[in-house]
């Protein structure tokens, strides 16, 4: 299976956040390590997997019938 390898900048054209929220909110937070992105060689770069992060912004869209509850948890219904 190919997967597609992005940097920082390429992952912020994608999905219209600035370089920086990446870096700092959603990385580690949202976008986990092993998960959505890696470090090649061990270095300090890191090359995100758009495929998990795509799949990952859809499986968490909201149905159109859910009520967003207080706690972070939503009624359907």
């Amino acid at each position: 299976m190919s997967q597609t390898y992005l940097t920082t900048q390429e992952l912020s054209e994608r999905i219209k956040y600035d370089t920086r929220t990446i870096r700092e909110r959603l990385k580690d937070s949202v976008l986990l390590e092993g998960v959505h992105y890696f470090r090649p060689f061990g270095g300090r770069k890191i090359l995100y997997i758009w495929e998990a992060i795509q799949a990952d912004m859809f499986n968490n869209m909201p149905s159109s019938l859910a009520i967003p509850m207080a706690n972070g948890g939503v009624c359907h219904g």
